[in-house]
């Protein structure tokens, strides 16, 4: 990175939501935000450390992204496995970007992760009678290192076990609540969060919790498009968070599209259903309308390709035979093989009319995972003393231009239980919680309409989606611009003055969280001239190792424009918040 980010010695003037005042306030010594893979290890390893925790999640407590997770976690558990080989088919996945120490640390702390996963109850499927965990293949992988649950249900089986440990360890959870904005003491560190518990729960409105340690872990922000694989909880609340507290977000240009999602119409909105990459690593082939198979001869490991080699070559074969979308043919599993390992994949083509195993699958790339995110150091620290982040909402440096398959809820546990143990180390069990400092100065961030979410949708796909160029990125620019400019924000160009707000609440809120995070992406789009990894840019073909192979960092200031810088390399440096120990 060049240089340090500046460190706050007191306290930053605000930029938060439009929100009532906080009707009630508890205290405790961490506040973890979310409640999948990341955020639910966290919590737990905190709370076995003795330290009074709090989770908040958006929905219940089984309803973040990781349920959503189909093929598997991948690690080196298998015989002749390395974490050496997972490292080398990560960084050739992250297109030059991926921070090799990062990666290492998570291909070598992988495998123990997972097996203390399976301590806290997980069960994961087995290959024979001695309990031998089943492994899979998945794009971008030359070994079967893939375990899985459920054949296609691998996050609903984490997922349960995780509640389970939480529930048993009776750890205090805030379900169906929003976070909305970061809190600060006189000196500037993370004294907590306020957050809108939406008419459940022991509490009601908007309220906050004290603490000096928050974990954002709120997944991804798939909803910024129109079709997506994520949950409709999906709308970058914590990027949003972060970047309206000062925190430096990194790499959001690089949203991975998943090339094989259920085809459900050219009109298809919101969340769709996933067609997992490990029917293709038992075997499944991409084709076209006449059979032909287009990956063969493309790329060395065909249809196991890494996932931005599939969803370009899937989008170009479109665009040759002006088709819609491209088929998955896994006829030759028969009947059994598709009953036994994707039994949920099954039952969704069924529920829309399509039969896998008598036709082939019509699939069409969508969005599915944010490779960056708020950008954080190998123990999870942002740039904000005291706010932590992992899993989707976090740029690591792990992914770097594109995410290996299955890689995402390795990372979710071994970066989780890496910002346990810094927490612990910086804040002892049962001290006095922070007393949150007003800031001299407040700045309210215009709130969107919620109808206005579709506007953004649309927008971002017709000129962020798969393929990009400076045209279209401007296209999708101005509509940013435009819908700043009717919620009355004056740091858009042309924005009227007369101009009146939404009411808050929390689809206005959400709708203003995709648009901040919109505006980053697009800003980093813009800027990066060249193809790499899931970035593809049509009038900058190629991949630019002398001028890109780094990273862009963003910030927004008070006036709500973005501050961006360039890191001197493709790595991302550990930076150690004041006060706190390496």
């Amino acid at each position: 990175m060049t240089g340090q980010p500046s460190r706050p010695t007191a306290p930053r003037p605000a930029i938060r939501l439009p929100a009532p005042a906080p009707g009630w306030a508890e205290p405790a010594d961490v506040v973890v935000v979310g409640s999948g893979v990341a955020g639910l290890t966290a919590a737990l390893r905190c709370a076995a450390a003795g330290l009074r925790t709090v989770v908040v999640t958006k929905a219940r407590l089984d309803d973040g992204s990781t349920r959503w997770a189909q093929g598997g976690i991948a690690a080196a558990l298998g015989e002749g496995d390395t974490p050496e080989q997972h490292l080398d088919d990560t960084l050739v996945a992250g297109a030059g970007l991926c921070d090799e120490d990062a990666v290492r640390l998570l291909v070598t702390e992988g495998p123990d992760a997972v097996r203390r996963l399976i301590d806290t109850g997980a069960v994961f499927d087995k290959a024979d009678a001695a309990g031998t965990i089943a492994l899979t293949r998945e794009g971008g992988h030359h070994r079967r290192r893939i375990a899985h649950a459920g054949g296609d249900a691998t996050g609903a089986e984490i997922s349960r076990a995780l509640v389970e440990a939480v529930r048993a360890r009776r750890i205090r959870t805030v379900e169906n609540a929003l976070v909305l904005d970061l809190l600060t003491d006189a000196e500037g560190r993370t004294a907590g969060v306020t957050l809108h518990v939406m008419g459940e729960g022991r509490h009601d409105g908007v309220g906050a919790i004290h603490a000096p340690a928050v974990v954002l872990a709120t997944g991804g922000m798939g909803q910024i498009f129109s079709a997506t694989t994520n949950p409709a909880v999906s709308t970058g609340d914590g990027v949003a968070l972060a970047l309206r507290a000062g925190a430096e977000v990194s790499d959001l240009e690089f949203v991975q599209f998943h090339p094989t999602v259920l085809f459900l119409g050219a009109d298809a909105e919101g969340q769709q259903p996933l067609v997992s990459e490990a029917v293709r690593g038992e075997g499944a082939h991409l084709v076209d309308a006449g059979g032909t198979r287009f990956m063969a001869g493309r790329h060395e490991l065909a249809e196991l390709a890494p996932r931005d080699i599939v969803a370009k070559a899937i989008t170009r074969r479109m665009l040759e035979q002006d088709a819609e979308h491209m088929y998955l043919d896994g006829r030759h599993f028969g009947a059994e093989m598709w009953a036994e390992r994707f039994p949920t994949i099954l039952a969704a083509c069924r529920a829309h009319s399509i039969d896998p195993v008598t036709e082939p699958i019509p699939v069409a790339p969508a969005a599915h995972y944010a490779s960056g995110g708020i950008r954080t150091d190998r123990s999870g620290r942002t740039t904000l003393p005291g706010l932590y982040a992992c899993g989707e909402t976090a740029c690591t440096g792990v992914h770097g231009a594109n995410r290996l398959a299955s890689n995402s809820l390795l990372e979710g546990l071994v970066y989780a239980e890496r910002i346990a143990e810094a927490i612990v180390a910086a804040h002892p069990a049962g001290g006095p919680a922070p007393v949150p400092a007003e800031p001299a100065r407040t700045e309210t961030i215009p709130l969107l309409a919620p109808e206005q979410r579709f506007a953004i949708q649309r927008a971002m796909t017709r000129g962020a989606g798969v393929l990009r160029s400076e045209a279209s990125l401007a296209e999708a620019a101005e509509a940013l611009s435009a819908l700043r400019a009717q919620a009355g924000d004056t740091t858009a160009e042309g924005a009227p003055s007369e101009a009146k707000p939404a009411e808050p609440g929390v689809e206005s809120w959400e709708a203003t969280n995709l648009l901040c995070v919109a505006r980053v992406l697009v800003d980093s789009a813009r800027r990066r001239t060249e193809t790499r990894g899931c970035h593809w840019r049509e009038d900058h073909p190629d991949r630019d190792d002398t001028h890109w192979r780094r990273h862009l960092v963003t910030r927004l200031i008070q006036d709500r424009t973005l501050s961006v810088h360039t890191t001197d390399g493709a790595g991302l440096p550990a930076t150690v918040p004041a006060g706190e120990t390496p």
